[in-house]
């Protein structure tokens, strides 16, 4: 599997954009503005999951996933109806699968949900200042591109030094015992 990278997730970001763009504008005359916006939110969020699993090494596990994704989406779909708490469950469910699948320590599951909630806030934001729909998407996910950056092993790694350092530790202090045992042998004579 081909590893995530930053320029991807800029890519993913700008046809994100144009597509919420384009579909929200020709779609709205169709649908009451706010039940196309959690659609597009819905199959946004199924399809960046979908992107994520083909850039995750692990295989196990995604009918579950989606199975999942698919009956939150669902039952948030019909029985929450604040916009804001709909994104929100969205957003815990692609921080949650990306939990699952990048990251093996806990520090770097609560950077990611940082993360999210930060590209939260940004396109809150974005949305305020301009009202354009495509720069509120682009900049979340611009935002989101940035979890490529987000350590696997935050603290493994450290402990992997510590432990290396720590035998070397042991291994300097037992030659130098074995050096003074030797040279008591040499003077001894």
């Amino acid at each position: 599997m081909k590893k995530a990278t930053f320029i991807e997730g800029t890519g993913i970001a700008l046809i994100s954009s144009i597509a919420v763009a384009v579909l929200f504008t020709t779609m709205s005359p169709l649908f009451f503005g706010g039940e196309l916006f959690r659609l597009l939110v819905a199959g946004l969020s199924f399809f960046y999951i979908l992107y994520l699993f083909l850039r995750s090494k692990d295989r196990t596990g995604r009918v579950t996933v989606m199975s999942v994704w698919f009956v939150v989406t669902l039952f948030s779909l019909v029985f929450v109806s604040s916009l804001l708490l709909y994104i929100v469950i969205q957003l815990l469910m692609i921080w949650l699968m990306r939990s699952l699948y990048f990251y093996n320590s806990i520090f770097s599951v609560l950077i990611d949900l940082s993360l999210t909630g930060f590209s939260l806030l940004i396109a809150i934001w974005s949305w305020s200042v301009s009202g354009s729909l495509f720069l509120t998407f682009w900049c979340f996910f611009l935002v989101q591109a940035l979890f490529v950056f987000i350590p696997k092993n935050f603290i493994e790694k450290r402990k992997a030094e510590y432990i290396i350092q720590a035998e070397d530790d042991r291994f300097e202090s037992a030659y130098h015992t074995a050096e003074i045992a030797v040279s008591k042998l040499i003077n001894s004579k």
